[in-house]
């Protein structure tokens, strides 16, 4: 019986480990993009039923194509790894992150408001924007753009796709502002305002 309570305790440590595989972006230590669907649908779910509001903030780094270009893609590796840490080491406990595909990262925020997540949007990028990515053989200075969206206990019908995508939208305005500023989508006017 003890050797069958072991073997059972080791089957489930490494299942534990294949979900982190699964689930975890191995350059960042973030999330990945399979897993945050699923992880952010059950975020809105408690919100909803605890009346609090979600919020998820959208991140590009700013011409990052010029990281690979000027130097190695290992390089641009050890930069993106860097960011994962800059946004882990900067959002709280109950909030988690994601490396959403290339450059680009999703954060979601717990019980948050606009005026919450903008400031940690601008926390982030103020961070990217001070920090000097110095590698053996680079160094260089990036900047990133952010946009954010926020659903309140009244927003209806909106699911985790739609959050994104309406943070997304906010993130584009961003990029299209000039770069290195965060935007807010409102949905009161369903029109995007700065906040940077």
């Amino acid at each position: 019986q003890l050797r069958i309570k072991d073997l059972t305790e080791r089957l489930e440590t490494a299942n534990e480990r294949l979900q982190q595989l699964v689930d975890i972006d191995d350059l960042t230590g973030l999330y990945n993009m399979r897993s945050v669907y699923q992880k952010l649908d059950a975020e809105i779910g408690r919100a909803q039923r605890f009346q609090r509001a979600v919020g998820v903030i959208m991140m590009d780094m700013d011409n990052f194509k010029s990281v690979n270009d000027k130097n190695d893609h290992l390089f641009g590796s050890f930069v993106l790894s860097e960011v994962g840490k800059l946004i882990r080491d900067n959002i709280r406990q109950v909030d988690f992150a994601a490396r959403y595909g290339g450059d680009e990262f999703l954060v979601a925020l717990s019980e948050t408001t606009v005026e919450g997540a903008a400031i940690t949007a601008e926390r982030i990028r103020r961070k990217i924007e001070a920090y000097t990515f110095t590698s053996p053989t680079s160094s260089m200075k990036l900047t990133a753009s952010l946009g954010l969206a926020v659903i309140e206990p009244t927003t209806q019908n909106i699911d985790a796709r739609n959050l994104v995508r309406y943070a997304d939208n906010s993130l584009y305005e961003a990029k299209r502002g000039g770069k290195n500023c965060t935007r807010v989508f409102d949905f009161r006017s369903l029109v995007l305002k700065k906040t940077s």
